[in-house]
């Protein structure tokens, strides 16, 4: 499978133009990626580590100060294709509150399409497809402001994907919400997967990176790990040096070791977790 992204030893810094000499913070140092179309990848990282401002560099809002980013064959810094850059790539932010702009469902996940000219009776069927394949079809009249944060969530995901992108790169979009609607977004996240969507997951939950396909672990700006799952969240102590936690599961597995369990170390899932035991209990 061709790589559908490409990050090619990219930095990226921040000017403070209000210190006096200007001041420079450099927060992605020589980042080298490639991403697969159909990946469902999880950044990982403490606050500062870099994983927001990469993810931001897949459709060009922030460009690269040294090296490139090319989607799809196309290099963000080619203004004359950062329409099609967009189409491709649709971001998805923390607060849902940002992106939604209209006062009706179905209006605010047509709102891009109207402004780029799609024709009404095609703005129909986009609309209506995204809504149902979030599950907020059932919600098309209403008014955001009354729905749950996953709800308002869902729509904002049904606004990118009514603009049809062949990725979408969600950034740490389950932090302002409750269990039930971090649920709910990292099932439609699965959904979107299966049905050929590619994925990359900004995300500080462990939970929620273990069901990706594929996990990046970010430090300082530059990549300290790219791994399965399994692979990366064996590596405990690792992450912990970092700022970074294990799943609750992992953690688990990893004390019930430490008492002396004969458990792997790679456990991620709690139906993993259960079957073990299961197995340790019959063999007791």
């Amino acid at each position: 499978m061709g790589n559908f992204i490409e990050i090619k030893d990219v930095t990226f810094s921040y000017v403070n133009d209000y210190d006096d000499p200007p001041t420079k913070n450099t927060v992605i140092r020589g980042v080298s990626l490639e991403i697969s179309k159909g990946e469902f990848v999880a950044v990982l990282g403490h606050n500062g580590s870099g994983k927001s401002t990469l993810a931001k560099m897949l459709n060009a809002i922030n460009l690269p100060e040294t090296g490139e980013v090319i989607v799809d064959g196309m290099k963000t810094s080619d203004e004359a294709r950062l329409y099609d850059i967009r189409k491709t790539v649709g971001m998805v932010f923390q607060n849902p509150d940002n992106q939604i702009v209209a006062t009706v469902v179905e209006e605010d996940v047509a709102f891009a399409l109207e402004n780029i000219g799609v024709p009404p009776a095609e703005i129909r069927e986009r609309v209506d497809n995204a809504l149902k394949t979030v599950g907020m079809y059932d919600y098309r009249e209403h008014a955001p402001h009354k729905l749950s944060g996953g709800q308002k969530q869902r729509i904002a995901i049904a606004g990118v994907l009514a603009m049809q992108p062949e990725c979408i790169v969600m950034d740490e979009p389950t932090a302002m919400l409750d269990p039930i609607g971090r649920r709910e977004i990292m099932n439609t996240i699965k959904q979107l997967n299966a049905a050929g969507v590619t994925i990359v997951l900004i995300t500080h939950y462990m939970d929620e990176a273990a069901e990706a396909g594929r996990v990046i672990v970010m430090d300082d700006g530059r990549v300290i790990a790219d791994d399965t799952p399994k692979k990366v969240f064996s590596k405990a102590e690792m992450l912990k040096a970092v700022g970074l936690d294990v799943p609750n599961v992992t953690e688990l597995t990893h004390r019930l070791i430490d008492e002396g369990l004969d458990l792997p170390d790679d456990i991620i899932s709690e139906d993993e977790c259960v079957e073990r035991l299961y197995e340790l209990l019959k063999k007791g």
